[in-house]
């Protein structure tokens, strides 16, 4: 493996993919009763942990971490997640809209991902964004940007959504959940990670959890932006909750960065914010 200027290590995976590897975080002092907690990380990085009460608390206070995004001067560019960790976080998003704490006027939106479904499918990520917030905010529809899980060319598609990407300037913050497999975004644990908007299948674990939501057929594949994309935003803000996901928050906190946990190239991130339940915790 050859080290890259910046200190990581790129596997000798054919082109399109990355595997970073680089010292695992310090574990931190009294995280399971301490509401926040900076941990250790190489220098030049610095991640804040704040572990609430319950699943209803951690959605408050992650919804507060966005509407204090969207209320600086100047146009605002968010990347956003879907699933059931935060349908509470939008919930709690537009209860602040309505209150004049969150405007959404002249914010431009990414979505991580999307499965294989055309965008008017009910099981479509897209429509799950329409019913939990965009319908419910004045958000401008022209800023709404989605991968399109029906697209006649896959490759194509994410080719054009990295340009979007691009032209639309750097993101101010990416919303991120955690898979109980430890993958993010739809970016499955292996042996490397696409850099960039790519076509992915579908882990197993992953399609069973799609599966117990209710999404039948489960498409094998999913449209997925790429670790680097994710890392590019100024700030990310990783939220879990349930003890289901007390696993994979442990081995993304403390194991090695490694792309058999995804999730852990996110404390890579110079700003990052973890938001957790005492449940998603319970394994700090």
């Amino acid at each position: 493996m050859d080290e890259d200027r910046r200190g990581t290590f790129w596997s000798p995976e054919p082109p399109g993919t990355v595997a970073l590897v680089a010292p695992p975080c310090i574990r931190p002092r009294g995280a399971r009763n301490a509401a926040h907690t900076l941990l250790q990380q190489p220098a030049g990085t610095r991640l804040r942990l704040e572990v609430l009460a319950d699943r209803r608390a951690a959605a408050a206070r992650a919804a507060e971490e966005i509407a204090r995004v969207l209320r600086r001067r100047g146009p605002r560019r968010l990347v956003l997640a879907s699933g059931k960790t935060v349908v509470p976080i939008y919930d709690e998003l537009v209860r602040l809209h309505r209150r004049g704490r969150a405007p959404f006027g002249r914010v431009e939106t990414f979505n991580l991902d999307e499965l294989l479904l055309p965008r008017d499918d009910p099981n479509s990520f897209r429509e799950f964004m329409e019913r939990c917030l965009f319908s419910k905010v004045d958000l401008p529809a022209g800023r709404i940007h989605f991968l399109r899980g029906d697209a006649a060319n896959p490759a194509r598609e994410c080719r054009c959504y990295e340009r979007e990407l691009s032209r639309a300037g750097v993101p101010d913050l990416a919303l991120a959940g955690i898979g109980v497999n430890g993958h993010v975004a739809y970016l499955e644990p292996g042996r490397s990670l696409a850099p960039r908007s790519a076509l992915v299948r579908l882990s197993p674990s992953t399609r069973r959890g799609l599966a117990a939501g209710g999404i039948r057929p489960v498409p094998r594949d999913a449209l997925t932006m790429g670790i680097e994309s994710i890392l590019s935003a100024r700030e990310v803000l990783l939220v879990a909750t349930g003890r289901e996901k007390a696993k994979a928050v442990a081995a993304a906190l403390h194991g090695p960065v490694t792309p058999r946990c995804p999730a852990s190239f996110l404390s890579l991130h110079p700003a990052l914010t973890v938001i957790l339940d005492r449940a998603a915790a319970q394994r700090l």
